[in-house]
Order: C-alpha cells, then structure tokens, then sequence
C-alpha cells in the first residue's frame, strides 16, 4: 500500500540550491567567503558546549539586540530558520488554498515554494526590461483574494533596487488589509554609486503602515549562513501571528548566540561590505569591458541577463570549475568572491564565457 500525500505536492519543485563541487570555486550560492569573527566563533564555541539543552524559542536576547540596534520595541522582532524561514511563517499565517500571494518574477526562487507547500495561489508578475520590480503591474494584480505581497529589495537575482519614493507610494496604494513583506536580505550591500541613491530603509517606511512587515537576515553580510537565524520586523500584531505559526526551537542556542556576538562587532563585520562593494564595481566595470550587459546591482552578486544560453553559460563553468547560478531561460547570477575568485571568474567569462553571451545577444 502507497502513503498518501497531498496530491498538490507533485505540482511543487522542491527549491534547488546553487551547487557545491570539490576543488571548485563557488559563486553560486551569494555567501560571503570571510568566516566569522574570533569573536563570534568564541561565541558559537560556548553555546555548542550547552547542546544538550533546548534553545531559547523566543530568542530574547537577540531580539533585545536588535532591538537596541534597530530603534524599536522586542516586541516588533521575531526570529526564524533564516529569512525564508519567516517567508513561510508569513504565508502560513496570513494565506491557505484559495488565497494568493503576489510577487515579482524572477525573484527570490523560494517564494513560489512556499506559497504553494501553504496550498495557497502564486501570483508572478514580471519584471520590467530593466530587471526591476514593476510596481504598478504589481498593484494591477491585486484581487479580493490576495493576502500577501513580497518585494525583494534589492532584488534576487537582478540586485536591481526599488526607489524609496515609489515604494512609498505603492505601500499607499495597496489596501490596508494585505501585508506586504519588503524582504531586505541584501540590505548591507546598498550603495549610491550602485544607482540607489533612493533605496529605502524598510524599518522607516514600515512606521506607521501596520500591514508591512521587514525581513533581514545574518546570512549574508554577518556571514552565518551556515547557522541560519533571520529576523523580521513590524507592527506587534503581525509578530504575534507569526509566533503561532513558529516551528519550536527553529533558531537553535548557537545560531542565537552567534547573532548578538556578531550585533556586538557590528562596525567590524559591516566594514567588510566595503571589500565587496568595491569588487562588485571592479568585476561589473570588466564584464562591461568586456561586451557584457549586466544592470547595476546592490547585492553581493551580479546578474547576467543570457536568457536560452544561461545554462550552457552555467555548465561551462562547471567545466572551469568555476560555480554560477544559471536560472534556465533567464540568466545566471555570479556571486562576488574575494578578488583572486573574482579574476578566475573573469578569465573564464571573458574567455570560454564570452561565445555563450554572444550566442545569447544573437538568439
């Protein structure tokens, strides 16, 4: 006799992470390649040695650091099993069959997977030929039935950026009763000379408007990746719905400790941002160079727009042992290394790389 499943589960793909080959350089997966701060590992050292007890399910102690560094009361700060982990929280709390969830396309890849393991309708939305958010598309699709609305900012994969001022007025012009979720997990990685000079502060445009909700995340700048804790931020009524529908013990006691260490070497941690910013520039300015489009971007990562030839782009580098993020039909996303990684990545684009992307401007 066959289990029964729920048969919508065979309609939904599993999310698919960028891939790991030994002895290769990995630009897949928007990691940072600095390990934690002595500090940190001090930390997540000492809170390993307590493994034998259940880790706070409330994280107070890193909700009253942030909350401290944020300016806002603990009880606007919920944690999670990494940003995304709040992503789900969200659609469970706020959607099931029969509802929709409104995103951009592409976007973020786990959004379509967790709007559909809640049974709810994913709602894409194309992005402009610029790459960015198409905000009046956005509230073109907005239905009786829609409950939630995620705005990737900056964007993954295109690290494009919504304008503070035209997210201010889209956030006014979608009904009070859907909440917007302004996923900022790049946050860090913002510039001016990236073209965002307007880029917003979530945690600013999220006072007063009740139905916006800010997730962040230590994954990326922090460099915790691997211990998984993010964290949202809004009105207490929407933190309180996402307790109830909190996996328990999702946030273990070493990913909580390591997160208050890494808020006590905040300067030193976020320094680290500039290295990235700066090889961000360089890599893009050679790419550029080098015949290559590639919009600006204000994440850790760079977006090539290869559409059909993504893919042979991404398993040519697998044979240089050098690992993108090929999203099929689109383009392939390249994570910015430490320079050494960067001028591998170089040689190869614009070497073996450069034939695919002539291929693709011709397609």
């Amino acid at each position: 006799m066959t289990v029964r499943t729920r048969p919508d589960l065979s309609r939904i793909a599993p999310y698919v992470p960028g891939r790991s080959i030994p002895g290769a350089i990995k630009l897949a997966s928007n990691e940072t390649t600095a390990g934690p701060l002595p500090s940190v590992i001090e930390a997540i050292a000492e809170a390993a040695a307590g493994a034998n007890r259940y880790p706070d399910n409330g994280s107070v102690a890193v909700r009253d650091a942030l909350a401290a560094k944020l300016g806002v009361s603990a009880d606007r700060i919920t944690t999670g099993c990494g940003s995304v982990g709040i992503c789900l929280e969200l659609v469970q709390a706020t959607s099931g069959p029969g509802d929709e969830v409104i995103y951009a396309w592409r976007s973020f890849e786990a959004y379509p997977v967790v709007v559909k393991v809640a049974g709810a309708t994913p709602v894409e939305v194309p992005l402009t030929s610029d790459y960015e958010h198409d905000l009046d598309a956005m509230l073109a699709a907005i239905t009786d039935r829609t409950r939630l609305i995620f705005i990737c900012n900056p964007n993954n994969p295109t690290g494009t950026v919504v304008a503070a001022e035209a997210l201010a007025r889209f956030l006014d012009a979608v009904p009070p009763h859907i909440l917007v979720a302004l996923d900022e997990a790049y946050y860090e990685y913002v510039r001016p000379d990236a073209g965002a000079e307007a880029a917003p502060d979530g945690i600013a445009l999220a006072e007063g408007r009740p139905n916006v909700v800010v997730l962040r995340t230590f994954s990326k700048a922090y460099g915790l990746a691997g211990l998984r804790i993010g964290y949202a931020i809004g009105d207490p009524e929407i933190i309180a719905a996402l307790f109830k529908v909190h996996l328990p013990f999702a946030v273990t006691s070493v990913a909580q400790a390591a997160a208050v260490a890494s808020l006590a070497a905040d300067a030193e941690l976020l320094t680290r941002t500039d290295g990235v910013v700066a090889e961000r520039t360089r890599v893009r300015d050679a790419l550029i160079a080098g015949g290559y489009d590639v919009p600006p971007s204000s994440g850790n990562f760079l977006w090539l727009p290869l559409g059909d030839q993504a893919a042979a782009f991404g398993e040519a580098g697998v044979a240089a042992k050098v690992l993108t993020r090929p999203f099929a039909g689109d383009g392939v996303r390249v994570t910015i290394g430490d320079p050494d990684e960067n001028d591998t990545f170089l040689a190869f684009a614009l070497g073996a790389g450069l034939p695919i992307w002539k291929a693709s401007q011709q397609d």
